[in-house]
């Protein structure tokens, strides 16, 4: 690998320092070249909207999930920001996550990492999804009490639930009640009751294993 000199040693530095005037810039261009390019998609799906409901939405999202690479970071954030109740500042959502429902909400700086599936759900600030994480909208989802109607024919209950600021929530878990802020939700984990601010929990169901205060 060529070794820069020392001009492009400085323009390497400027470019990935966290906070450099290069590094904003970038960004600000990205972000306005993915408003652009996606509007031809939200006016599609605005459309649909009419028709189809939140089906036209997650059509949207599956299709935009499936772009490569940091342009389908911008470009998805660019949709969400257009179309979710509430789409925060830095955003990142990662290849293959979709979102099941333009109702949830995303505060700033959240890491959504790839393969996630995003319900009705408030995700505060500061929060770190790892890969396949599922957020589902509460846990009546589909009735099961009428043996004699299949389940996918009984009605089920959407809740909304919550998850804390500055949490982080390991690989490939499942969360289907509030979650609080600080907090640390172990890979795998089956989240089926409420988390307390501030605790480590993990484990199929998944209980609190200490507090990190």
């Amino acid at each position: 690998m060529e070794v820069p000199g020392p001009v492009g040693q400085a323009v390497l530095r400027a470019t990935q320092a966290p906070s450099s005037p290069v590094r904003r810039l970038f960004k600000a261009f990205a972000h306005g070249l993915a408003r652009l390019l996606v509007l031809p998609i939200v006016g599609s799906y605005r459309l649909r909207r009419a028709m189809l409901g939140d089906q036209a939405f997650r059509a949207s999202s599956h299709w935009l999930s499936r772009i490569p690479g940091l342009g389908g970071d911008y470009l998805r954030a660019a949709f969400y920001e257009a179309t979710l109740e509430r789409f925060g500042r830095d955003v990142r959502v990662e290849f293959g996550t979709i979102f099941s429902t333009p109702a949830a909400r995303v505060g700033d700086q959240v890491y959504v990492g790839a393969y996630c599936v995003i319900g009705n759900v408030d995700i505060e600030a500061d929060v770190l999804l790892g890969s396949g994480v599922h957020l589902l909208s509460g846990q009546g989802q589909h009735g099961i009490d009428d043996l004699d109607r299949p389940i996918r024919s009984q009605p089920g209950e959407f809740a909304r639930i919550r998850i804390g600021g500055d949490t982080w929530i390991g690989n490939a878990a499942v969360v289907m009640a509030n979650v609080g802020r600080q907090c640390v939700i172990g890979a795998g984990s089956v989240v089926t009751r409420d988390v307390p601010d501030l605790s480590i929990a993990a484990g199929n169901p998944a209980r609190v294993l200490r507090s990190r205060a």
